[in-house]
């Protein structure tokens, strides 16, 4: 029997040791790629097949206590392979950060040996007016911007990687809680906003494919509520840039050099026919049956300068036509679209920082503006600043919660410069041009859960609109 069991013993010693598991059952260093793990786990299954049928044979002669010891060591090593395979779908740890430009939850994915990712995030607010609220509608009866609550949205992120080069990432989004009627006129929506995949073959170009996220300012790709001041995002980056702005098309990413990436994609373009005084928000297609007539570039250019931690600058620039092969009235225009913006982003201990500025122009204004009826200007402009301090490390030593007041001010106008046309729909509309005061404070009692409280002034050159007192909860998984 001696021979016998030290053969056994050292083939499982052999064993343990290939699947990274020392002699009192404890992971060693854990292999560094997907294909390195399923490769172990693939042998040490066979091993243990082969380890049963010797140790059945060995029951059968040997001593009780001898059994014990070998069925012990097979236990050990079959424990280990299951986490093993555990780990190819379910991370021991999340790190919840941000990767290849988007969000920290829709980043999971990232993180995965093999197989399934789940991430995702919410959102819920009360908004309460605080000025005059228009009166009521003369129709209805109703009041004109009524207090509020909402559940603004719930999203689903789900992602699989199928090898260490190929992956899926979708992000799935739930808003106002129904897609039915809720009894004020209004509906939610069921919408896919990101479904990709990446292809990854070295790290200055990787290669992305379907429905992607436009890489323009800082909300559009990472809008998970954690990760921004306010319950509501910068009207500069909902009005002049459309977030959130999706479309269909396929592109590179990839760090050129430490701290300098980059993004770009060749997509559908806009649909001009949507277009209105509210700038280019209305023409995003979404990727659903889009037309592709026209097709747009985006690019967008990040450095964050290893030399100045917490300093991250760039821009990036969308330019396309937006007429897709239609008439108005009666002509075929290319309306040239270009948007473009510029970013700086300053993390101090902490203090948040964070400025933009956008500029966008569109062609065929005046003949697009009659023959949509609506007054669409030929530029456009929004840019806006911010700044929010953590003040809980001076007040509580060591804590690892999270409460910062902060303040921010936009300005924008969606008709900048008025088209020239004979129609009176072309005018200047001073309506559109806002500036927004903001004050509020952010709560993390986890790093994953927010708690928002804000206040928004807002004053228009023309006409009035009311203030908003805002109060939310927010969270990622």
């Amino acid at each position: 029997m001696k021979p016998l069991q030290s053969k056994l013993s050292a083939a499982i010693s052999a064993i343990v040791v290939s699947a990274g598991v020392n002699a009192a059952g404890i992971p060693a260093e854990k292999p560094q790629t997907m294909d390195e793990m399923w490769k172990i786990i693939q042998a040490q299954q066979q091993q243990i097949d082969s380890m049963t049928k010797k140790l059945e044979a060995v029951a059968q002669k040997g001593p009780v206590g001898e059994v014990s010891n070998l069925e012990r060591k097979t236990n050990v090593l079959t424990e280990e392979v299951e986490k093993l395979r555990t780990e190819l779908v379910v991370p021991e740890k999340v790190e919840y950060k941000s990767a290849y430009g988007l969000g920290p939850a829709a980043s999971k994915v990232y993180q995965v040996g093999k197989g399934l990712s789940i991430g995702g995030y919410g959102e819920a607010n009360y908004q309460a007016r605080v000025d005059d609220q228009g009166g009521r509608n003369a129709a209805t009866g109703t009041v004109n911007n009524p207090d509020n609550t909402d559940v603004e949205r719930l999203v689903i992120y789900t992602g699989y990687k199928f090898t260490d080069s190929i992956l899926f990432n979708s992000e799935i989004e739930f808003e106002h809680a129904s897609t039915a009627n809720n009894g004020s006129g209004s509906t939610g929506t069921v919408s896919v906003e990101m479904a990709s995949l990446d292809f990854f073959i070295d790290p200055m170009v990787n290669v992305r494919a379907g429905m992607v996220l436009m890489p323009m300012g800082f909300i559009n790709q990472i809008h998970e509520p954690p990760f921004f001041f306010g319950n509501n995002r910068p009207e500069v980056e909902r009005r002049i840039i459309p977030s959130t702005w999706r479309e269909n098309g396929v592109g590179l990413f990839g760090e050129l050099l430490p701290g300098l990436t980059y993004t770009t994609y060749v997509v559908n373009g806009m649909n001009a026919k949507n277009f209105g005084a509210d700038g280019i928000r209305s023409g995003r297609q979404s990727g659903g049956q889009a037309l592709a007539e026209d097709l747009a570039y985006v690019g967008r250019v990040d450095y964050a300068p290893p030399m100045l931690p917490g300093v991250m600058v760039g821009g990036s620039a969308y330019v396309g036509n937006s007429g897709q092969n239609q008439l108005y009235n009666g002509r075929q225009l290319d309306v040239a679209t270009q948007l473009y913006e510029a970013h700086l982003q300053w993390k101090y201990r902490g203090l948040e920082f964070r400025t933009l500025g956008s500029w966008g122009h569109i062609g065929d204004a005046a003949l697009l503006s009659v023959a949509n009826a609506k007054n669409i200007g030929e530029e456009n402009y929004g840019w806006y600043s911010e700044v929010g301090y953590d003040i809980l490390p001076h007040f509580v030593h060591d804590t690892t919660q999270y409460l910062a007041p902060f303040v921010r001010y936009e300005r924008m106008d969606t008709v900048a410069t008025a088209s020239t046309c004979a129609n009176a729909v072309c005018r200047d509309d001073l309506t559109r041009d806002v500036e927004i005061y903001q004050v509020g404070l952010n709560y993390k009692p986890i790093p994953n859960v927010v708690i928002k409280a804000d206040y928004r002034n807002f004053t228009q050159k023309s006409g009035a609109s009311p203030d908003d007192f805002n109060l939310g909860v927010g969270f990622i998984f």
